[in-house]
């Protein structure tokens, strides 16, 4: 495990955070439900059938001991969730569709973490992003303020005396051509994520094809206008932009490109200038830099949700609920 998550690790058992899994057919998540709760990472439950919870427990080879099961079928549940889903939509829904909602684990974990039952809720192992965001626009809103959903990988690399370096990655899950304005929120979200995890400064490079007017175009002016945006919001950061990846984590190359810049050279937060370059960016550090990708983790709602990927491990899940509960009790703070 990189120094980093254990570090989390020791954080989200300092104020274990009640956290929901709504996939109680997958024994990825049941394992991951057995992990999280023997180690006392959280306090955990599985929303979903009490009979396929069992059923998939004794194919996993998983105890339940120490897991709360919230049956899906219950009538209350699915009134609560009813309530919240007319109180949150209005006359968007009704009817069959409302019902058919009011009974998706998954709607019924967000109305949970919305009515402040739960702390946090995590599923996409079997679910779509699309389903996933859904439920939390939906139930759990953006937080004050914010005015983008977006996502982030926290990335930890090794070079080659092994030491360790941790970075942030955003966006690279949910906004695929972000305008200048969510480009601003994605680094300043992203800057202050970094910030909450590992207890240090953040310095944000907005990535470009162009460093500091080297290259026209429209996609540069872009990341400009989202930088001149976000340092007029947050000026107590350190961000700057456009810049090339190499200008923005290189120390040499940083020198002769931003001479000036207290961000080149030594970046930790990385922004993407839209969804293409992020997840095509974040998966070449990982598959052939050898980089650990943990997330994608949501950011911008009013309380703490997050999606999976479909391929997971049960150990992904665990590191992503952990980071999931590590910025839930931060929240708390």
């Amino acid at each position: 495990m990189s120094g980093i998550l254990e570090r989390i690790r020791r954080a989200a058992r300092l104020r274990p955070q009640r956290l929901l899994l709504a996939e109680a057919g997958d024994e990825r998540i049941v394992r991951a439900a057995g992990t999280l709760a023997r180690e006392r990472i959280a306090e955990v439950a599985v929303v979903g059938e009490r009979g396929v919870l069992k059923e998939t427990a004794r194919k996993a080879g998983v105890g339940l001991t120490g897991i709360a099961a919230i049956a899906s079928d219950d009538a209350a549940e699915v009134g609560r969730t009813a309530a919240e889903l007319r109180a949150a939509r209005g006359d968007k829904l009704a009817g069959a569709d409302l019902e058919r909602l009011a009974r998706d684990p998954l709607f019924q974990a967000a109305a949970r973490v919305r009515l402040g039952l739960a702390d946090s809720f995590v599923a996409g192992a079997a679910r779509t992003t699309a389903d996933v965001l859904r439920a939390s626009l939906y139930l759990v809103g953006l937080a004050p303020g914010a005015k983008t959903l977006s996502s982030f990988f926290l990335m930890v690399v090794r070079g080659a005396e092994g030491r360790e370096r941790v970075l942030v990655f955003a966006d690279c899950a949910v906004v695929p051509d972000p305008s200048p304005e969510q480009l601003a929120d994605i680094g300043i979200m992203a800057a202050e994520h970094y910030q909450r995890l590992t207890q240090e400064i953040p310095h944000t490079a907005f990535l470009s094809f162009s460093t500091r007017g080297s290259a026209r175009h429209a996609r540069v002016d872009k990341v400009r206008e989202a930088v001149a945006l976000a340092r007029a919001r947050r000026p107590d950061l350190h961000l700057d932009g456009e810049m090339q990846l190499d200008a923005a984590i290189d120390p040499g190359v940083g020198r002769r490109k931003a001479p000036d810049s207290v961000v080149a050279g030594h970046a930790d937060v990385l922004v993407f200038p839209d969804l293409d370059a992020g997840n095509i960016g974040y998966k070449l550090a990982q598959r052939l830099g050898g980089a650990r990708a943990y997330g994608p983790i949501l950011m911008g709602l009013a309380r703490q949700g997050n999606d999976l990927s479909r391929g997971c491990s049960a150990e992904d899940v665990v590191e992503t609920a952990t980071i999931a509960c590590a910025l839930a009790a931060a929240r708390v703070n």
